[in-house]
């Protein structure tokens, strides 16, 4: 008992740290909503007023990337996946024009048990939708298998490596500025 009412007690801590975040970022301290707030601060995006809008979560406000849309997504580890729309193939139109994926550390774990998953932005990802959807299956059709798109879709590494905007710059469609960096500087 004494370990459940010690989680009771830090549950009441963490608790009242969210409600923190919450009035800060104007929705739930999840980690989705907290990656959309620092993406969104980061990379000026204009968020949808819904977080539940169909397809995308905000609009580039300036730079190379002004007025596409972008759906952020935000993972505490980098497993090498990426939640896209079952209907991704189907329906491109419904697509938005970009992915902006911030992550944690690479995961080495087989197993979620006795680990942590502190929010740390160690690198991100700038994927342009169509495209790589259009590469999943081009990829697939070429090895005779089918993609499987949804939830935790497997995305290969050399299409990671190709997007990664930080902490290497490798795709130059959105160049971080110095400041930009001096601030992801700052995340553990």
């Amino acid at each position: 008992m004494n370990d459940l009412s010690s989680l009771i007690e830090l549950l009441k801590e963490r608790n009242a740290l969210d409600a923190k975040i919450a009035r800060l970022i104007g929705r739930p301290a999840t980690t989705g909503h907290i990656g959309e707030y620092i993406a969104a601060s980061l990379f000026g995006i204009t968020l949808e007023n819904s977080a539940s809008n169909r397809g995308y979560d905000g609009r580039f406000t300036g730079g190379p990337l002004a007025g596409c849309t972008v759906d952020i997504k935000c993972y505490t580890k980098h497993e090498g996946v990426l939640d896209l729309p079952q209907d991704a193939k189907l329906l491109p139109a419904t697509l938005p024009d970009y992915y902006l994926v911030l992550t944690g550390p690479k995961s080495t774990a087989l197993s979620s048990r006795n680990t942590h998953r502190p929010l740390i932005i160690e690198s991100i990802f700038l994927f342009e939708a169509v495209k790589l959807i259009h590469a999943l299956d081009l990829r697939a059709n070429q090895s005779g298998k089918q993609v499987k798109f949804g939830l935790a879709t497997s995305i290969p590494k050399q299409f990671w490596d190709g997007a990664e905007i930080h902490p290497e710059q490798r795709n130059r469609i959105l160049a971080l500025t110095t400041k930009q960096k001096d601030v992801l500087a700052l995340f553990p």
